[in-house]
């Protein structure tokens, strides 16, 4: 039977294997956002070309229609192989996958631009069909090697911006606050001999919080698993602060299977507890929401703050928030988003991530 390590080791290199192959450097020419990009770039290649052609004005449109509908033919069938030979792509490495789709691009403007010399020929005016044909290659060649060049150094940057999310990461693992680590021990040791039964939810709360802490930065967890790991530390507060804090949980049908960075939630709540509850004279009140809407995960946390002649015991700084917003977009591209702000007089951080995962 395999061992609670074992099954976190599995989990880690599942995660690891994940944000692998949402790291590589070729998007998915499936999806909308990218046949869109398509599109927009093949147009305004066929309107540099019709510019750069020595027609008179009085043509312009008709060229430029024309030339248009040559380009994104090429443009949308090459997407189209692209798309299907994704997956098989993404088993290559990243030097032999873009030579590959480079070599699938070229192929795809030697059909197009044979069926059209072939029996578009008097239509479209292509001139000599084989100086047609290689003027076409040649133009080609050179747009998707820049567009395969552009897409990998976009690669390169979500690496880099990814590792130094890591790096950050693996600081704020190791930052667990010593009073919180001082505290909890004490309402522990108060709780044994009052409510032993509460004593051992909150060491089992507590082990949760510094397994997750210190587990591997590579381990990717689910929503469900955050979402625990979160009423968690805010029962170990909830123990310490008593009626100066309360919780209001608001969660409609998330799909808790959704795979998400690890400790994500839980910095964000120990920065409304420490900023919000802890040092305002009045007691508080944390609200967790959460909804699944088109296929987009919304999470928000708002939080009372304390009044503007109190000072805060610690001190702000913007660690947890950058950290939380390099390690979504090093996850989930830019289909993510982490916004802040002051919403009805209480601070709110709202957190938007896709599910199902799509490397759009």
């Amino acid at each position: 039977m395999a061992t609670e390590s074992d099954e976190r080791m599995l989990e880690t290199k599942q995660g690891t294997k994940d944000r692998q192959v949402r790291a590589f450097f070729l998007p998915s020419f499936c999806s909308i956002r990218m046949v869109f990009a398509v599109v927009i770039t093949a147009e305004l290649l066929a309107v540099v070309l019709t510019l750069g052609s020595a027609r008179p004005w009085a043509v312009f449109p008709t060229e430029l229609s024309l030339l248009s509908l040559y380009v994104q033919w090429i443009a949308l069938s090459g997407a189209a192989v692209l798309c299907a030979a994704g997956p098989w792509l993404r088993r290559l490495s990243n030097g032999l996958a873009g030579f590959l789709a480079w070599l699938v691009l070229l192929l795809v403007t030697l059909v197009v631009a044979f069926t059209v010399t072939r029996f578009l020929g008097d239509v479209v005016n292509t001139g000599e069909p084989l100086a047609f044909v290689l003027r076409s290659l040649g133009i080609c060649a050179i747009v998707s090697a820049l567009t395969l060049h552009y897409l990998y150094l976009q690669y390169l940057w979500r690496r880099q911006v990814e590792a130094e999310a890591q790096a950050r990461f693996q600081a704020l693992q190791s930052r667990i606050r010593p009073h919180f680590l001082f505290n909890s021990m004490n309402t522990i040791a108060s709780l044994t001999r009052s409510d032993p039964g509460l004593a051992e939810e909150a060491v089992q709360d507590l082990s949760d919080l510094f397994r997750a802490s210190l587990s591997d930065s590579d381990r990717t967890s689910t929503l469900g698993e955050e979402l625990d790991l979160a009423r968690g530390y805010l029962r170990i507060e909830s123990l310490r602060l008593g009626d100066h804090m309360r919780v209001v949980w608001d969660l409609e049908s998330l799909p808790e299977e959704a795979p998400m960075p690890a400790l994500l939630l839980q910095p964000l709540l120990e920065n409304a507890v420490n900023h919000g509850i802890a040092p305002a004279s009045n007691p508080g009140t944390i609200s967790i929401t959460g909804r699944y809407r088109r296929n987009r995960v919304n999470l928000g946390i708002r939080n009372s703050l304390p009044g503007p002649d109190t000072e805060s015991r610690h001190k702000g700084n913007r660690m947890a928030l950058e950290n939380i917003g390099e390690r979504l977009q090093g996850f989930f591209g830019d289909q993510a988003s982490l916004g802040t702000g002051v919403v009805d007089g209480e601070h709110q951080v709202r957190l938007v991530f896709p599910y199902p995962l799509n490397d759009e």
